[in-house]
């Protein structure tokens, strides 16, 4: 297929699967009669970060788990300094007072916490374990909240058709995920066709790529002033991502640690999340979005340097 076109039709599938997507986060959110933040930094976050598990699965039962640290380190990176920043751009994000007492401070820890546990130059099976426990505190956390809203809401709240919302979840994966591909492989081919560097086309262009899920998502919550859902899937696709999919990778194989290339994730992974606490009336404002991709600019050429 031409580049061109697979682009095209990534872009056509990014679009038609966010609106299928949110439209079933949201009416999930409404059948369980919880928060569609809590369902956004949950079902949403998890589903959008499938890539990320299945390749940390492959990578670690293959020897390398350095591929799914990466990867998952990495895309927490563009989640936030890129993701998000797009978003903000349209307009500024009104953030849950939930979400800022559950969700912020777990993403913001959870690099560093990786990063200690690193300290010795490898994460073994054990701080692995730790990281799953981790992952399973902040998820009973979650489930103890979205109790406690059930209880308090009213039955009018209650979605009968949850079955249709399920649905169309599943559908919006699905187009999700194939636009990903295409547009990794469309975007990948142009940037070749320039003569432009695969390392540099791989810190972007795929990088990029496999966070479509995540940047339609964001977007047409935006779009839909559904700011919950796109702020708690990025919130919560990072912590899955950090406590989860790492913890998995270095469970099945404990994960080598370079240095060199890991401080630069992890440190860009604290000062991004740090850069989008929301102030005391939990508003983000736009301009930090501009602030966020000048710091993934930034970070590319950082990558680029070492």
């Amino acid at each position: 297929m031409n580049n061109y076109l697979a682009l095209t039709v990534g872009v056509f599938c990014a679009g038609i699967g966010g609106e299928f997507f949110v439209r079933g986060v949201v009416g999930v959110a409404r059948w369980a009669r919880v928060s569609a933040g809590i369902v956004g930094a949950t079902v949403a976050a998890f589903a959008t970060s499938s890539p990320e598990l299945s390749v940390a699965i492959t990578a670690a039962m293959a020897g390398k788990p350095q591929i799914s640290f990466g990867d998952a380190l990495g895309s927490n990176v563009v989640n936030v300094a890129l993701v998000l920043a797009i978003t903000l751009l349209i307009s500024g994000i009104q953030c849950p007072r939930d979400s800022v007492k559950r969700d912020f401070p777990i993403a913001l820890i959870t690099p560093l916490v990786i990063g200690v546990l690193a300290l010795d130059g490898v994460l073994s099976r054990f701080d692995g374990l730790l990281l799953l426990g981790m992952f399973i505190a902040w998820a009973v956390a979650v489930t103890v909240e979205a109790r406690k809203q059930r209880s308090a809401a009213g039955e009018i709240l209650g979605e009968r058709r949850g079955w249709l919302a399920i649905i169309l979840c599943l559908a919006g994966l699905v187009f999700l995920i194939v636009a990903g591909r295409f547009i990794v492989a469309g975007a990948k081919g142009i940037a070749t066709s320039f003569g432009i560097d695969e390392f540099i086309i791989g810190a972007t262009v795929v990088a990029i790529g496999t966070s479509v899920p995540e940047l339609a998502t964001t977007v047409v919550s935006k779009i839909r002033r559904h700011d919950e859902v796109g702020l708690g899937t990025i919130l919560g696709s990072n912590i899955f991502n950090g406590l989860f999919v790492v913890a998995i990778a270095a469970v099945i194989f404990p994960i080598s640690i370079d240095w060199r290339e890991v401080a630069i994730a992890l440190v860009f992974g604290i000062v991004t999340v740090a850069l989008i606490w929301p102030a005391r009336g939990g508003h983000i404002e736009r301009r930090r979005g501009v602030l966020l991709l000048a710091l993934y600019i930034v970070y590319v050429v950082t990558i680029f340097r070492f």
